[in-house]
């Protein structure tokens, strides 16, 4: 049967949306970080690319929803066009499903050769060595990365992985939709195994830089900076008086006496001091001059609302996900599955809201890409205010036009791991909404839920087929779609089949992704406390950092 225009208009037209204001995104989204004196085409383009790829893996989600529930009507049956079972898998596998596998297929690029590449290559650089001495260095230590890709992929293609069990009755009583969906598929499963690795990975960037940035970003709003022209004063009050003890003890120097030791080391800390001093003050003079900073005081009721919204918006994720995952511990298949969750019975408010918002398209996909926006922004303010670090040693510091390239890239690739990560917490986060969208079904109306219906007419209670006349029915009691649905009365998104398909051929990731989750819920609680006891930034704090210290162009001598 032919597919209804509108169907791949109302999917399609805002996804194709979607792709070119993430490009645009992108691309400011890089520009406004990297440092445009040391930038190179080579890494701008990656780290633009890389995002906008990544993003596009999200934004398919919401796609792949409002297809398999426009394929029902409101009272549960079928469309016409979508009646027939081979159809719907069809139309499922072959679009939605192609469109996943060719944009992870270029995320896995993108993590494991290109982006090592370029980062290699920029490293690589310098007076003494040509182009090609640079890519044979960058080739080199990309060689370690593509090992690790190919060594994934071979194990999720030929290791013998869980296969469903032999006794398959208990299987389908406990998870009869998903039984049917899985099936043996190597390709699938290896390509499950790489993005599995990596989103291992996020989950970790996750716990430590989103849990906190989601109780960061909302406290620096409402807490603001502190007052230009105060600090200002006091830092002058400060260096006045590191001036004062450094002529005291150059003082001691008077008539050839040498200083002590200790008098060594307390001159050369004090005049450290009085430099960082100096510069602070400069910036602070800028800053109070700055008709930015006197356009953002004017902003600032704006300013605390969002914070209002945004601490209030981190709670609602904080409850949905204690929600989710207090009835996966009750109501889950176990670690063996997963932790797969075959009907939710808790409420969630998150995902009551976007299946609610389902019924004015596309309010629910605007509020979804909100819900990523909002995840990517905590990302970015969790790793502007932590530094980009491995364990306690600081790598990077990130900061608005002056991120060199490495860090770019660095970042760039800590934010695609976090995106992909957040695919797998979206099953947490809306677990209805994300499975099976808006449907619904009529428990025991026989297989395929069939569209057409015979009209009757009652005559002393009875009803007589053949009559154009049918008298008023009650409407059938309709039932939310899950896996204790018939096979052919609901269609379950090819996202949740090729999770729920990866955690149970490889256990051990959805048992880490679902302790990860609670490890996540204790970050913010902690983050919570930190931001409340945090004192307010300065002015000039992203603008000044130890690193900058040392540049000849910005010392300034006592």
């Amino acid at each position: 049967m032919i597919i209804p225009h509108e169907v791949l208009a109302y999917g399609w037209i805002p996804f194709t949306v979607v792709v070119v204001l993430t490009f645009v995104f992108s691309w400011f989204y890089i520009r406004f970080y990297q440092d445009h004196a040391q930038s190179e085409v080579s890494s701008t383009l990656t780290a633009i690319v890389a995002l906008a790829v990544t993003l596009l893996t999200t934004a398919l989600v919401p796609v792949d929803i409002f297809i398999v529930s426009y394929m029902k009507n409101d009272d549960g049956t079928w469309k016409d066009w979508c009646a027939d079972e081979s159809v719907r898998k069809e139309f499922e596998e072959t679009t939605v499903a192609t469109g996943y596998y060719v944009l992870y297929s270029f995320v896995a690029f993108f993590a494991f050769l290109l982006m090592p590449f370029v980062y290699f290559y920029f490293e690589e650089k310098d007076e003494d060595v040509t182009t090609r001495q640079r890519i044979c260095g960058a080739l080199k230590y990309t060689m370690a990365f593509l090992i690790v890709a190919v060594a994934l992929l071979l194990v999720g293609a030929f290791a013998p992985l869980k296969k469903p069990p032999h006794n398959e009755t208990q299987w389908k009583k406990e998870l009869s939709f998903l039984a049917n969906e899985l099936k043996s598929n190597n390709g699938e499963t290896a390509m499950s195994l790489l993005m599995g690795f990596l989103s291992f990975i996020g989950m970790i960037i996750m716990i430590t830089y989103t849990a906190y940035g989601m109780t960061a970003l909302p406290f620096s709003m409402l807490k603001g900076f502190k007052n230009a022209k105060r600090e200002q004063l006091e830092v002058s009050q400060d260096r006045e008086s590191v001036e004062e003890r450094t002529r005291m003890i150059r003082a001691r120097q008077v008539n050839g006496r040498s200083l002590s030791g200790r008098d060594q080391r307390l001159l050369a800390r004090l005049e450290g001091e009085e430099r960082v001093l100096i510069r602070r003050e400069r910036h602070l003079q800028a800053a109070n001059l700055s008709w930015l900073n006197k356009c953002l005081k004017c902003c600032r009721p704006f300013e605390m609302v969002f914070g209002v919204f945004f601490l209030l918006f981190g709670l609602l994720i904080f409850v949905s996900l204690v929600l989710t995952s207090v009835d996966k511990a009750v109501n889950s298949l176990g670690y063996k599955y997963g932790y797969a969750l075959p009907k939710a019975k808790l409420p969630n408010p998150i995902n009551l809201v976007l299946l609610y918002a389902q019924k004015v398209f596309p309010l629910d996909y605007c509020l979804f890409v909100a819900l990523v926006l909002y995840f990517l922004y905590c990302t970015m303010s969790g790793i502007r205010a932590i530094g980009i670090r491995c364990c306690w040693i600081k790598l990077y510091k990130v900061r608005s036009r002056k991120t060199m390239p490495q860090a770019l890239l660095f970042l760039i690739l800590m934010v695609m791991l976090t995106m992909l990560f957040l695919n797998v917490m979206l099953f947490t986060l809306a677990p209805q909404y994300v499975m099976y969208g808006s449907q619904h079904y009529v428990p025991n109306s026989g297989k395929g839920n069939d569209n057409n219906h015979t009209s009757h007419t009652s005559i002393n209670g009875t009803a007589v087929p053949g009559n154009n006349t049918m008298t008023p029915t009650p409407p059938p009691d309709l039932h939310i779609c899950d896996t204790s649905a018939g096979e052919d009365s609901c269609i379950m998104t090819r996202a949740a089949v090729f999770l729920n398909r990866f955690f149970y051929k490889v256990w051990f990731f959805g048992a880490c992704y679902y302790w990860g989750t609670w490890l996540f819920l204790l970050v913010y609680i902690i983050g919570l406390g930190i931001s409340i006891a945090k004192k307010r930034k300065s002015v000039v704090d992203d603008e000044l950092d130890s690193s900058d210290y040392d540049s000849d162009d910005e010392m300034i001598s006592p």
